[in-house]
């Protein structure tokens, strides 16, 4: 027997009375019930959470599994789509996951007959479009008191390289610990933002970034969108505002965080399967009245065989040229970064990239290893 409860949170209000009498059955019948099994699911992870894997009542320690589903990574994505019968190329699909992310239902209302600009046009810019207002609904959906929620992750959203966690509750108004800290963990446990430790940070110095492709493409253009005058359901918006340069940054800022998440694959292409690692960004701030300037590593991969790779991320239509003025910097990171941490480990330039690079006298002379969009499929 398999009793089956979808999306528990939305059925145990608080006047139902549904998880006491969960914990009642559960305790006093089923569980004695052999070959009965109750399986339950929620979307508001942070109810899920508080409820039943840390629930402090009857259902404490009651749990045989859990189950977190999380949205499909690029290859699953083209494997959803081909499935549907929409054949798209690796660069449509990048284009259409930087803003959407991986999720099947959001994918669904891509159409084949379309390019992933005139779709994400439809489905973002006009009024009836699935992701035009599913923003606020979302949060008011998975968290209760969710205004807080938001003015979190819109604290976090205008640092897309991570904001420490004392900036953050410094600018939200809030100590850490209590009801900041519980409104960090729900929107972590939702997918919204990811906890991580830049490289040289101590235990202490935790940063926050959003790893939502939908959370950042809403605050970055569809909420700025709906803040005008007049909307046309019938205008082409995504197309003319995707050539922009404020669109080539967000696209690099996007194309950043994705490379994140398919961290194992660029262990793959590198050969780090079985290598222990040591994966974040670096970034160093000189003193203040220095001359000196600051550099940004996009992906550190510290290893244990003694070598580190030094990755520069790169979103391009066409493949990347490595120029003199594009090789006089990346020499820059690398002389920045072996003056900061002096050691035996051998420094390695990786170049990740969505086309690949352009061969010259300066990619040979500089690059040790090339990461293309291909490979993160």
């Amino acid at each position: 027997i398999t009793i089956f409860l979808d999306e528990l949170p939305w059925l145990a209000t608080k006047r139902s009375g549904l998880i006491s009498e969960l914990d009642h059955f559960w305790n006093t019948k089923w569980s004695n019930v052999n070959g009965l099994k109750l399986i339950v699911c929620g979307s508001a992870a942070s109810w899920i959470l508080e409820n039943l894997i840390n629930a402090k009542g009857g259902l404490y320690n009651r749990l045989t599994n859990t189950l977190l589903l999380k949205p499909y990574n690029l290859s699953q994505t083209k494997e959803f789509l081909a499935a549907k019968n929409i054949q798209l190329n690796n660069k449509q699909i990048l284009d259409i996951y930087s803003i959407i992310g991986g999720v099947p239902h959001y994918l669904k209302r891509i159409h084949k007959s379309k390019s992933a600009i005139q779709n994400i046009n439809d489905i973002c810019f006009k009024s009836d479009g699935l992701l035009f207002n599913e923003f606020p609904r979302l949060f008011d959906s998975l968290f209760e008191n969710a205004e807080l929620n938001l003015r979190i992750i819109r604290e976090i959203s205008k640092v897309r390289c991570g904001v420490s966690v004392k900036n953050l509750s410094k600018a939200i108004g809030l100590s850490t610990g209590g009801t900041f800290t519980k409104k960090l963990l729900e929107l972590e446990a939702s997918g919204f933002i990811k906890k991580y430790l830049p490289y040289g940070k101590t235990k202490r110095e935790h940063y926050y970034r959003i790893i939502d492709e939908y959370t950042f493409f809403y605050l970055s253009w569809i909420e700025k969108y709906k803040e005008r005058e007049l909307i046309d359901d019938q205008s082409n918006y995504w197309h003319l505002a995707s050539q922009t340069p404020a669109c080539k940054i967000w696209a690099g800022y996007s194309f950043e965080g994705l490379c994140y998440k398919h961290i194992h694959k660029i262990r793959q292409v590198l050969g780090l399967e079985h290598i222990h690692c040591h994966t974040g960004n670096w970034r160093y701030m000189p003193e203040k009245n220095k001359s000196a300037r600051g550099v940004q590593i996009d992906l550190l991969i510290k290893r244990e065989d003694g070598v580190v790779n030094l990755c520069e991320i790169k979103y391009r239509n066409t493949k990347l040229l490595i120029d003199k003025n594009t090789a006089r910097e990346l020499l820059r990171k690398i002389e920045v970064y072996e003056k900061q941490f002096p050691s035996s480990s051998q420094t390695s330039l990786v170049i990740i990239t969505t086309m690949g690079v352009k061969k010259n006298a300066w990619s040979d002379e500089l690059i040790d290893h090339i990461v293309t969009l291909d490979d993160l499929f």
